[in-house]
């Protein structure tokens, strides 16, 4: 259904992650995209060139722009490449956006892509809204990321104040962004999924395939999974991670040192329709992460039909229905974990419920449609 718009409005959707590259953000900046072009909205995207993208492309009514930003990986980017991307971006608003002046401006992060549009509204007094999505936030992962925060944690707030609007993903994030700076308004705008991507409901319910999707990391948890299964040896089971990351070699050796080398499968980094394919062939899905904003790869896994053990944080306490729609756990909680995981692992028929009322949340509650409907109603107001 689409919005009947007063005079077509122009959004610049920045983003250093879009498609294939990137993780949750990127996804959920590409869905979002779309939908709004799909309610009319004339939309553009400004993201980072990575090797054999072209560097302008149309895509589902979407026009990206893909910029030089020295992206090495497609899974993530580090500080410099961030900061690259800003220069980049930077000069891009300085010598194109201004021909093609945007209406407003949707920022991933307030950090880097927060600072392109706090330029953009100082140089041509251009609304933006800023999209909080964790990493961001001063006070998530702080194991990976508090001396960044504390560098820029006053530009954030700078970046933040000038913005039309700051929006969180879930309570969690914006409890957290809210412990930061008070003093500003924050609405919740969750995301969604694309339900008809995940709709193949056959499934073989045994034997036991776990399902892990997401950066391969230390804030995902992964080795307290291995820890978990490593003591249900018992029973029979093989858990399948599909990502990559930093932590791929360390985690081979935990499991190796633990004895379960075998019967745990890293993957690698997943395509959109190969991800799609490890969900309909999982019949158990495993998320230990220690930090998240809203995850995608739940919101995947319960719209697939899978039930879900998850860590009490952020995102996962709104998205899983404890004893419902999975288990949910204390994170850093081993054994707790370990029991979560056993229920499942020996109940099938327990599974199959579960997943069966994941997939019903999903589809009652969260959808791309209306999240990026959500972001509409701001725009509409910011352009009024």
């Amino acid at each position: 259904m689409s919005l009947t718009l007063a005079r077509v409005i122009k959004i610049l959707i920045i983003n250093s992650e879009y498609p294939p590259i990137g993780g949750g953000a990127g996804n959920a900046s590409a869905n979002i995209a779309r939908g709004l072009a799909s309610l009319g909205y004339e939309v553009s995207v400004l993201t980072a060139h990575f090797a054999g993208q072209p560097r302008l492309e149309i895509c589902d009514g979407v026009t990206i722009h893909r910029i030089p930003s020295l992206r090495r990986r497609l899974d993530r980017s580090g500080p410099l490449e961030q900061l690259v991307f800003i220069l980049s971006a930077s000069f891009w608003t300085l010598f194109q956006a201004w021909r093609k002046r945007p209406d407003a401006t949707l920022a991933f992060f307030g950090m880097p892509s927060g600072a392109i549009s706090w330029l953009l509204k100082k140089l041509h007094r251009i609304p933006y809204i800023i999209s909080l999505r964790g990493g961001d936030v001063p006070g998530f992962r702080p194991y990976d990321f508090k001396k960044l925060h504390k560098w820029i944690a006053p530009f954030l707030r700078i970046i933040w104040h000038s913005a039309s609007a700051v929006v969180a993903n879930s309570n969690g994030l914006r409890d957290l962004a809210l412990a930061f700076d008070s003093s500003i308004e924050i609405p919740i705008i969750p995301n969604g999924v694309d339900g008809s991507f995940y709709t193949d409901e056959s499934r073989a319910w045994s034997p036991v395939r776990i399902l892990s999707v997401g950066r391969v990391v230390h804030q995902k948890g992964l080795n307290l999974g291995l820890r978990a299964l490593a003591k249900l040896t018992d029973l029979d089971w093989e858990w399948h991670i599909a990502g990559d990351g930093s932590e791929i070699e360390l985690l081979k050796t935990l499991a190796r040192e633990l004895g379960i080398s075998e019967r745990v499968k890293f993957l690698g980094w997943q395509s959109r329709e190969e991800l799609s394919k490890c969900y309909h062939q999982a019949n158990l899905f495993l998320f230990p992460s220690r930090h998240e904003g809203m995850p995608n790869a739940v919101l995947e896994a319960m719209s697939s039909g899978l039930p879900v053990v998850a860590t009490r944080i952020a995102g996962n306490e709104e998205l899983v229905v404890d004893g419902v729609t999975g288990w949910l756990v204390n994170t850093e909680d081993v054994d707790s974990l370990r029991e979560g995981l056993r229920r499942l692992i020996v109940e099938e028929k327990m599974r199959m419920q579960m997943g069966q009322a994941a997939r019903q949340r999903v589809e009652k509650e969260y959808s791309w449609e209306n999240t990026a409907r959500q972001y509409s109603h701001i725009l509409e107001n910011i352009n009024k």
